[in-house]
Formats: C-alpha cells, sequence, structure tokens
C-alpha cells in the first residue's frame, strides 16, 4: 500500500490510497506504531483516496487506536467514502472511529 504522510508539531496525517486490505493494512498499521513509540499519537487516517476497506484494514485501524489512546493520543479518521462509511456503520465502529469530513475537523481539538 502506498500512502501519503504529512503533519505538523501536533499530529500525523497518514494518506493511504486504494484498497485497505489483507494486504495493505500490515503496513498501514505498521507505521501507526512507529508512530505511536516516537511519541506521535495523534494521527489522523485521510481515506479519501480509498475505495474498499475489508476486516484486515478495520483491524488495523482499531488496532492503532488502542495502541495510540494507551500512548495518550488518538487515532481520527476522515474524509472516508461511501464504501468505508456503510462497513463503519455496519459494524458498528462509526461509535468508535467517528469519521470526520475533513482532516480539519478530526484535528480542530487537538
Amino acid at each position: 500500500m502506498e500512502f501519503q504522510e504529512t503533519g505538523t508539531d501536533r499530529y500525523t496525517v497518514l494518506s493511504p490510497q486504494g484498497k485497505l486490505n489483507l494486504v495493505a493494512a500490515p503496513p498501514l498499521k505498521a507505521r501507526i506504531d512507529e508512530l505511536v513509540r516516537d511519541q506521535r499519537s495523534r494521527i489522523v487516517i485521510d481515506l479519501a483516496a480509498v475505495d474498499f476497506v475489508d476486516s484486515s484494514g478495520l483491524g488495523a485501524l482499531i488496532g492503532g487506536l488502542k495502541a495510540a489512546r494507551q500512548a495518550g493520543g488518538d487515532v481520527r479518521i476522515a474524509a472516508a467514502g461511501d464504501q468505508v462509511r456503510a462497513v463503519l456503520k455496519l459494524t458498528n465502529l462509526d461509535r468508535i472511529l467517528a469519521p470526520f469530513d475533513t482532516i480539519e475537523d478530526a484535528t480542530r481539538e487537538w
């Protein structure tokens, strides 16, 4: 999986592209874990360019969320498309990973 990384001194934005599935989820989760280890535990996952997510992708997001929260941070998702929002809603994970419309909305409180 390819993803861009940007950020500020307050947070990091990871922007994956394509499908967030069994193949793509491990590198994303590994990068989240690296950021948390580096004490950069406020992370936004910009899903604007992700057109599909499966259970592996959800697992990576939830695992990253858990790691970040244990370090005093958070993982938030932004700009999720229709398929991603539908999967979050069907699994009730939208209650834990509430999707924000924009990166700015996701980072407003930080």
